[in-house]
Protein backbone atom coordinates (compact mmCIF):
# COMPACT_ATOMS: atom_id res chain seq x y z
CA UNK A 1 0.00 0.00 0.00
CA UNK A 2 3.17 2.27 0.53
CA UNK A 3 4.56 1.86 -2.26
CA UNK A 4 1.39 2.15 -4.45
CA UNK A 5 0.53 5.51 -1.96
CA UNK A 6 4.00 6.57 -3.58
CA UNK A 7 2.91 6.07 -6.94
CA UNK A 8 -0.33 8.32 -6.57
CA UNK A 9 1.61 10.90 -4.90
CA UNK A 10 3.76 10.96 -7.58
CA UNK A 11 0.78 11.50 -10.40
CA UNK A 12 1.46 8.04 -11.88
CA UNK A 13 -2.31 7.04 -11.58
CA UNK A 14 -3.35 10.42 -13.04
CA UNK A 15 -0.74 10.66 -15.58
CA UNK A 16 -2.14 7.09 -17.03
CA UNK A 17 -6.15 8.27 -16.55
CA UNK A 18 -5.08 11.49 -18.74
CA UNK A 19 -3.33 9.12 -21.01
CA UNK A 20 -6.08 6.83 -21.92
CA UNK A 21 -8.67 10.04 -21.92
CA UNK A 22 -6.57 11.80 -24.74
CA UNK A 23 -5.95 8.59 -26.57
CA UNK A 24 -7.13 8.93 -30.48
CA UNK A 25 -9.38 6.15 -30.39
CA UNK A 26 -12.80 4.88 -30.66
CA UNK A 27 -14.81 4.27 -27.63
CA UNK A 28 -14.37 0.14 -27.91
CA UNK A 29 -10.80 1.24 -27.96
CA UNK A 30 -10.59 3.59 -24.92
CA UNK A 31 -12.42 0.76 -23.11
CA UNK A 32 -9.93 -2.05 -24.13
CA UNK A 33 -7.20 0.55 -23.01
CA UNK A 34 -8.73 0.61 -19.72
CA UNK A 35 -8.84 -2.54 -19.50
CA UNK A 36 -5.40 -3.56 -20.21
CA UNK A 37 -3.94 -0.35 -18.03
CA UNK A 38 -6.02 -1.07 -14.83
CA UNK A 39 -5.17 -4.98 -15.06
CA UNK A 40 -1.89 -4.38 -15.60
CA UNK A 41 -1.06 -2.03 -12.67
CA UNK A 42 -3.39 -4.17 -10.26
CA UNK A 43 -1.35 -7.28 -10.70
CA UNK A 44 1.79 -5.46 -9.08
CA UNK A 45 -0.05 -2.79 -6.71
CA UNK A 46 -3.10 -2.95 -4.70
CA UNK A 47 -6.05 -2.55 -7.19
CA UNK A 48 -7.81 -1.12 -4.36
CA UNK A 49 -5.75 2.19 -4.33
CA UNK A 50 -5.56 2.02 -8.19
CA UNK A 51 -9.11 2.08 -8.28
CA UNK A 52 -9.18 4.98 -6.04
CA UNK A 53 -7.33 7.33 -7.93
CA UNK A 54 -8.19 6.75 -11.32
CA UNK A 55 -12.04 6.96 -10.71
CA UNK A 56 -13.01 10.27 -11.02
CA UNK A 57 -10.31 10.89 -13.30
CA UNK A 58 -11.69 9.01 -16.05
CA UNK A 59 -15.09 9.65 -15.20
CA UNK A 60 -14.65 13.26 -15.80
CA UNK A 61 -11.85 12.88 -18.97
CA UNK A 62 -14.61 10.73 -20.52
CA UNK A 63 -17.13 12.80 -19.86
CA UNK A 64 -15.18 15.80 -21.24
CA UNK A 65 -15.29 13.90 -24.36
CA UNK A 66 -19.17 13.66 -24.48
CA UNK A 67 -18.83 9.75 -23.07
CA UNK A 68 -20.75 7.84 -20.94
CA UNK A 69 -18.41 6.85 -18.05
CA UNK A 70 -20.06 4.17 -16.60
CA UNK A 71 -18.97 1.19 -19.09
CA UNK A 72 -15.00 2.40 -18.77
CA UNK A 73 -15.07 2.59 -14.77
CA UNK A 74 -17.22 -0.86 -15.16
CA UNK A 75 -14.19 -2.07 -17.23
CA UNK A 76 -11.58 -0.58 -14.55
CA UNK A 77 -13.52 -2.10 -11.89
CA UNK A 78 -13.43 -5.54 -13.50
CA UNK A 79 -9.95 -5.04 -14.55
CA UNK A 80 -8.66 -4.05 -10.88
CA UNK A 81 -10.09 -7.31 -10.07
CA UNK A 82 -9.11 -9.90 -12.69
CA UNK A 83 -5.75 -8.58 -13.19
CA UNK A 84 -4.75 -8.64 -9.57
CA UNK A 85 -5.88 -12.28 -9.68
CA UNK A 86 -2.93 -13.18 -11.38
CA UNK A 87 -0.20 -12.34 -8.81
CA UNK A 88 0.14 -12.99 -5.06
CA UNK A 89 0.71 -9.54 -4.55
CA UNK A 90 -2.49 -8.13 -6.53
CA UNK A 91 -4.69 -7.84 -3.74
CA UNK A 92 -4.86 -8.20 0.10
CA UNK A 93 -7.24 -11.96 -0.73
CA UNK A 94 -4.07 -12.89 -2.23
CA UNK A 95 -1.50 -11.85 -0.20
CA UNK A 96 -3.09 -13.24 3.10
CA UNK A 97 -3.38 -16.66 1.33
CA UNK A 98 0.13 -16.35 -0.13
CA UNK A 99 1.45 -15.66 3.54
CA UNK A 100 -0.32 -18.75 5.33
CA UNK A 101 0.49 -21.05 2.37
CA UNK A 102 3.65 -19.84 1.50
CA UNK A 103 3.35 -19.55 -1.90
CA UNK A 104 5.93 -19.14 -3.88
CA UNK A 105 5.46 -15.95 -6.24
CA UNK A 106 6.20 -17.20 -9.73
CA UNK A 107 4.26 -20.84 -9.56
CA UNK A 108 1.15 -18.85 -8.43
CA UNK A 109 1.79 -16.53 -11.57
CA UNK A 110 1.81 -19.81 -13.78
CA UNK A 111 -1.28 -20.96 -12.49
CA UNK A 112 -3.38 -17.91 -12.19
CA UNK A 113 -2.00 -15.60 -14.83
CA UNK A 114 -4.14 -17.55 -18.18
CA UNK A 115 -7.51 -17.40 -15.89
CA UNK A 116 -7.29 -13.56 -15.37
CA UNK A 117 -6.15 -12.56 -18.98
CA UNK A 118 -8.71 -14.81 -20.49
CA UNK A 119 -10.95 -12.71 -17.45
CA UNK A 120 -10.33 -9.57 -19.19
CA UNK A 121 -11.03 -10.59 -22.99
CA UNK A 122 -14.16 -11.68 -21.22
CA UNK A 123 -14.88 -8.26 -19.26
CA UNK A 124 -13.86 -6.91 -23.01
CA UNK A 125 -16.74 -8.46 -24.45
CA UNK A 126 -19.28 -8.37 -21.95
CA UNK A 127 -18.89 -4.57 -21.22
CA UNK A 128 -18.95 -4.05 -25.07
CA UNK A 129 -21.86 -6.20 -25.89
CA UNK A 130 -24.06 -4.95 -22.75
CA UNK A 131 -23.12 -1.17 -23.03
CA UNK A 132 -22.61 -0.79 -26.59
CA UNK A 133 -25.62 2.16 -27.13
CA UNK A 134 -23.76 3.77 -24.58
CA UNK A 135 -20.15 3.09 -26.27
CA UNK A 136 -21.23 3.55 -29.78
CA UNK A 137 -23.45 6.61 -28.99
CA UNK A 138 -21.77 9.77 -27.92
CA UNK A 139 -23.56 12.08 -25.70
CA UNK A 140 -23.11 14.78 -23.06
CA UNK A 141 -22.60 13.59 -19.27
CA UNK A 142 -22.80 16.00 -16.57
CA UNK A 143 -19.54 15.98 -14.38
CA UNK A 144 -17.43 17.89 -12.53
CA UNK A 145 -13.82 18.48 -14.07
CA UNK A 146 -11.27 18.09 -11.06
CA UNK A 147 -7.70 19.56 -11.46
CA UNK A 148 -4.33 18.10 -13.04
CA UNK A 149 -2.01 16.64 -10.48
CA UNK A 150 1.68 17.14 -11.16
CA UNK A 151 3.73 14.73 -12.79
CA UNK A 152 6.92 13.75 -10.91
CA UNK A 153 9.31 11.59 -12.55
CA UNK A 154 11.36 10.69 -9.63
CA UNK A 155 9.15 10.03 -7.83
CA UNK A 156 7.58 8.22 -10.30
CA UNK A 157 10.71 5.89 -10.55
CA UNK A 158 11.24 5.41 -7.11
CA UNK A 159 8.25 3.91 -6.70
CA UNK A 160 8.77 1.74 -9.63
CA UNK A 161 12.21 0.53 -8.00
CA UNK A 162 9.81 -0.04 -5.16
CA UNK A 163 7.58 -2.24 -6.59
CA UNK A 164 10.48 -4.05 -8.87
CA UNK A 165 12.42 -4.78 -5.29
CA UNK A 166 8.94 -6.33 -3.86
CA UNK A 167 8.78 -8.24 -6.64
CA UNK A 168 12.11 -9.85 -6.66
CA UNK A 169 12.06 -9.98 -2.51
CA UNK A 170 8.92 -12.26 -2.89
CA UNK A 171 10.18 -14.43 -5.80
CA UNK A 172 13.63 -15.07 -3.45
CA UNK A 173 11.19 -17.22 -0.92
CA UNK A 174 12.66 -14.54 1.87
CA UNK A 175 10.77 -14.25 5.03
CA UNK A 176 7.68 -11.16 3.08
CA UNK A 177 6.95 -9.09 5.87
CA UNK A 178 10.44 -8.34 6.46
CA UNK A 179 10.87 -7.33 2.71
CA UNK A 180 7.76 -5.50 2.57
CA UNK A 181 8.28 -3.04 6.05
CA UNK A 182 11.80 -3.11 4.41
CA UNK A 183 10.85 -1.02 0.91
CA UNK A 184 7.98 0.91 2.98
CA UNK A 185 10.62 2.38 5.66
CA UNK A 186 13.18 3.39 2.56
CA UNK A 187 9.95 5.06 0.89
CA UNK A 188 9.05 7.08 3.78
CA UNK A 189 12.74 8.10 4.47
CA UNK A 190 12.59 10.82 2.37
CA UNK A 191 13.35 14.46 2.38
CA UNK A 192 10.89 15.95 -0.37
CA UNK A 193 7.40 13.44 0.80
CA UNK A 194 5.99 14.31 4.20
CA UNK A 195 5.87 10.26 5.44
CA UNK A 196 2.53 11.55 6.51
CA UNK A 197 1.28 11.97 3.09
CA UNK A 198 2.21 8.84 2.06
CA UNK A 199 0.44 7.33 5.12
CA UNK A 200 -2.42 9.31 4.63
CA UNK A 201 -3.57 7.15 1.23
CA UNK A 202 -3.31 3.75 2.73
CA UNK A 203 -6.34 1.85 3.11
CA UNK A 204 -6.48 2.02 7.19
CA UNK A 205 -9.70 0.71 7.35
CA UNK A 206 -9.33 -2.31 5.82
CA UNK A 207 -6.68 -2.63 7.64
CA UNK A 208 -9.09 -2.63 10.79
CA UNK A 209 -11.16 -4.70 8.90
CA UNK A 210 -8.78 -7.11 9.18
CA UNK A 211 -7.87 -6.98 12.59
CA UNK A 212 -11.23 -7.09 13.42
CA UNK A 213 -12.11 -10.30 11.50
CA UNK A 214 -8.95 -12.15 12.80
CA UNK A 215 -10.41 -11.23 16.66
CA UNK A 216 -14.24 -12.32 15.60
CA UNK A 217 -12.80 -15.58 14.50
CA UNK A 218 -10.81 -16.29 17.08
CA UNK A 219 -13.58 -16.16 18.84
CA UNK A 220 -16.04 -17.79 16.86
CA UNK A 221 -13.29 -21.10 16.81
CA UNK A 222 -13.01 -21.15 20.49
CA UNK A 223 -16.93 -21.32 20.74
CA UNK A 224 -16.74 -25.08 19.56
CA UNK A 225 -19.65 -24.26 16.49
CA UNK A 226 -17.28 -24.07 13.88
CA UNK A 227 -16.04 -27.37 14.37
CA UNK A 228 -19.16 -29.01 14.64
CA UNK A 229 -19.95 -27.18 11.24
CA UNK A 230 -16.60 -28.51 9.65
CA UNK A 231 -17.48 -31.70 11.06
CA UNK A 232 -20.97 -31.67 9.57
CA UNK A 233 -19.68 -30.77 6.20
CA UNK A 234 -16.62 -33.07 5.75
CA UNK A 235 -19.37 -36.35 6.52
CA UNK A 236 -21.13 -34.71 3.45
CA UNK A 237 -18.28 -34.55 0.91
CA UNK A 238 -18.27 -30.49 1.07
CA UNK A 239 -15.20 -29.68 2.27
CA UNK A 240 -13.55 -26.66 0.40
CA UNK A 241 -10.94 -29.20 -1.12
CA UNK A 242 -13.41 -29.88 -3.79
CA UNK A 243 -14.29 -27.42 -6.53
CA UNK A 244 -17.98 -28.92 -6.35
CA UNK A 245 -17.55 -27.04 -2.85
CA UNK A 246 -14.92 -24.25 -2.83
CA UNK A 247 -16.59 -22.28 -5.92
CA UNK A 248 -20.18 -22.30 -4.42
CA UNK A 249 -19.02 -21.40 -1.60
CA UNK A 250 -16.67 -18.52 -2.64
CA UNK A 251 -19.45 -17.00 -4.70
CA UNK A 252 -21.57 -16.84 -2.34
CA UNK A 253 -20.04 -15.71 0.61
CA UNK A 254 -17.81 -13.07 -2.03
CA UNK A 255 -20.99 -11.47 -2.71
CA UNK A 256 -22.67 -11.72 1.10
CA UNK A 257 -19.33 -10.40 3.37
CA UNK A 258 -16.67 -9.67 0.64
CA UNK A 259 -13.87 -11.88 -0.50
CA UNK A 260 -11.40 -10.41 2.01
CA UNK A 261 -13.30 -11.62 5.26
CA UNK A 262 -14.20 -14.77 2.93
CA UNK A 263 -10.93 -15.66 2.99
CA UNK A 264 -10.10 -14.45 6.39
CA UNK A 265 -12.53 -16.65 7.57
CA UNK A 266 -11.87 -19.70 5.23
CA UNK A 267 -8.37 -19.62 6.00
CA UNK A 268 -8.71 -19.09 9.81
CA UNK A 269 -10.30 -23.11 10.08
CA UNK A 270 -8.96 -24.55 7.25
CA UNK A 271 -5.50 -24.54 8.23
CA UNK A 272 -4.13 -27.71 6.74
CA UNK A 273 -5.04 -26.88 3.09
CA UNK A 274 -3.30 -27.74 0.20
CA UNK A 275 -1.04 -25.16 -1.97
CA UNK A 276 -3.68 -25.87 -5.04
CA UNK A 277 -6.44 -25.57 -2.79
CA UNK A 278 -5.13 -22.09 -1.62
CA UNK A 279 -4.71 -21.32 -5.37
CA UNK A 280 -7.99 -21.94 -6.24
CA UNK A 281 -9.35 -20.22 -3.40
CA UNK A 282 -7.59 -16.70 -4.18
CA UNK A 283 -8.62 -17.02 -7.52
CA UNK A 284 -12.05 -18.07 -6.75
CA UNK A 285 -12.58 -15.41 -4.39
CA UNK A 286 -11.07 -12.54 -6.65
CA UNK A 287 -13.19 -13.63 -10.13
CA UNK A 288 -16.60 -13.72 -8.02
CA UNK A 289 -15.59 -9.92 -6.52
CA UNK A 290 -16.86 -9.64 -9.84
CA UNK A 291 -20.36 -10.45 -9.89
CA UNK A 292 -22.58 -7.86 -7.93
CA UNK A 293 -20.88 -4.24 -6.69
CA UNK A 294 -20.53 -5.64 -2.97
CA UNK A 295 -18.10 -8.47 -4.20
CA UNK A 296 -15.11 -7.04 -3.73
CA UNK A 297 -13.88 -3.63 -2.02
CA UNK A 298 -12.95 -2.46 -5.35
CA UNK A 299 -16.19 -1.98 -6.57
CA UNK A 300 -17.57 -0.20 -3.84
CA UNK A 301 -14.63 2.43 -4.03
CA UNK A 302 -15.44 2.54 -7.83
CA UNK A 303 -18.74 3.46 -7.55
CA UNK A 304 -17.62 5.62 -4.65
CA UNK A 305 -15.55 7.83 -6.21
CA UNK A 306 -17.78 7.97 -9.35
CA UNK A 307 -20.17 9.69 -7.34
CA UNK A 308 -18.36 12.36 -5.78
CA UNK A 309 -17.99 13.51 -9.69
CA UNK A 310 -21.85 13.00 -10.36
CA UNK A 311 -21.45 9.63 -11.79
CA UNK A 312 -24.16 7.01 -10.51
CA UNK A 313 -23.44 3.71 -10.70
CA UNK A 314 -25.82 1.05 -9.24
CA UNK A 315 -26.38 -2.55 -8.53
CA UNK A 316 -27.47 -3.28 -11.14
CA UNK A 317 -25.38 -1.30 -13.34
CA UNK A 318 -22.19 -3.84 -11.99
CA UNK A 319 -24.63 -6.98 -12.39
CA UNK A 320 -25.60 -6.17 -16.10
CA UNK A 321 -22.38 -6.68 -16.55
CA UNK A 322 -20.92 -8.57 -13.90
CA UNK A 323 -22.97 -11.63 -13.78
CA UNK A 324 -22.12 -13.17 -16.97
CA UNK A 325 -18.54 -11.58 -16.29
CA UNK A 326 -17.83 -14.05 -13.34
CA UNK A 327 -20.26 -16.88 -14.40
CA UNK A 328 -18.16 -17.38 -17.23
CA UNK A 329 -14.54 -16.52 -15.51
CA UNK A 330 -15.31 -18.92 -13.38
CA UNK A 331 -16.23 -21.76 -15.09
CA UNK A 332 -13.30 -21.37 -16.91
CA UNK A 333 -10.86 -20.83 -14.32
CA UNK A 334 -12.46 -24.47 -12.49
CA UNK A 335 -11.58 -26.11 -15.63
CA UNK A 336 -8.22 -24.37 -15.99
CA UNK A 337 -7.22 -25.49 -12.15
CA UNK A 338 -8.57 -29.01 -12.60
CA UNK A 339 -6.59 -29.18 -15.51
CA UNK A 340 -3.44 -27.80 -14.19
CA UNK A 341 -3.86 -30.32 -11.70
CA UNK A 342 -4.77 -27.53 -8.83
CA UNK A 343 -7.43 -29.23 -7.03
CA UNK A 344 -10.31 -31.71 -8.31
CA UNK A 345 -13.83 -31.56 -8.62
Amino acid sequence: MVVSAQLEHSGFYAACARRIVAARIGARGLLALTIAVASGISAVLVNDIVVFAMTPLLATGLGGRGLDPRPFLLGLAAASNAGSAATVIGNPQNILIAQVGHLDFWSFFAVCAVPAIVALGVAYVVIARQWREELVTVRSVTVRVGTNEVLDCQQIAKGVVAALAVIVWFSLGLPREVGAIAVAALLLASRKVASRTILSAVDWQLLVLFACLFVVTAAVAQSGAVAALLDWLAQRGLWPDRLAALLPLALVLSNTIGNVPTVVLITTFWTDAAPGALIALALLSTLAGNLLIVGSIANLIVAERAATVGVILGFRDFARAGVPITLVTMVFAALWLVATGQIGF
